[in-house]
């Protein structure tokens, strides 16, 4: 039995987390009828559900259900469309959205530990930011925090008097 050869464009729409996971939901005509639309497509799918209703003045409920979403959805993508345009409905990359161990104040902590005793080891500070915290970091991580904001503050421009 020989193997299916994969689909470019499925895979593409994988890996940027835009494959709809229900294609087969999208009953709205342009979908079923055209070669250009593809239910495939999630940020299109939604983009046109976003159109149908601002543009063609299909009711929400109506366009909601031919492109295979529930009116809540409907608002979130008509949300997203307004504040960002189109890229609004590519979905954000999963995982965390910042630190959770090395937070603002461990860091500040971190860098008065450091005014105070300039010749502390990241080891060392490590040991510390678990006794004051409870929290245990890997000394490379505070290596890289410490880098991080030393570069951030290079980079913010000086505020004038």
């Amino acid at each position: 039995m020989g193997r299916r050869r994969a689909d470019p464009k499925a895979e593409t729409l994988r890996e940027s987390r835009t494959l709809n996971p229900h294609p087969e939901s999208v009953a709205d005509e342009r979908f079923t009828d055209s070669e250009f639309f593809d239910a495939r497509d999630l940020v299109q799918v939604k983009y046109e559900m976003v159109r149908r209703v601002e543009v063609d003045g299909v009711s929400v409920t109506t366009a909601a259900a031919a492109f295979g979403f529930s009116r809540q959805s409907y608002y979130q993508a008509a949300a997203a469309v307004a504040e960002s345009g189109p890229a609004g409905l590519v979905p954000a990359k999963p995982g965390p959205k910042g630190p959770r161990k090395l937070t603002d104040e461990v860091v500040d902590h971190l860098e008065e530990l450091l005014a105070a005793d300039p010749t502390l080891r990241s080891s060392a500070l490590a040991e510390l930011i678990q006794q004051r915290f409870g929290t245990r970091v890997h000394p490379r991580s505070i290596e890289r925090a410490l880098a991080r904001r030393h570069t951030e503050s290079k980079e913010r421009p000086k505020s004038s008097p």
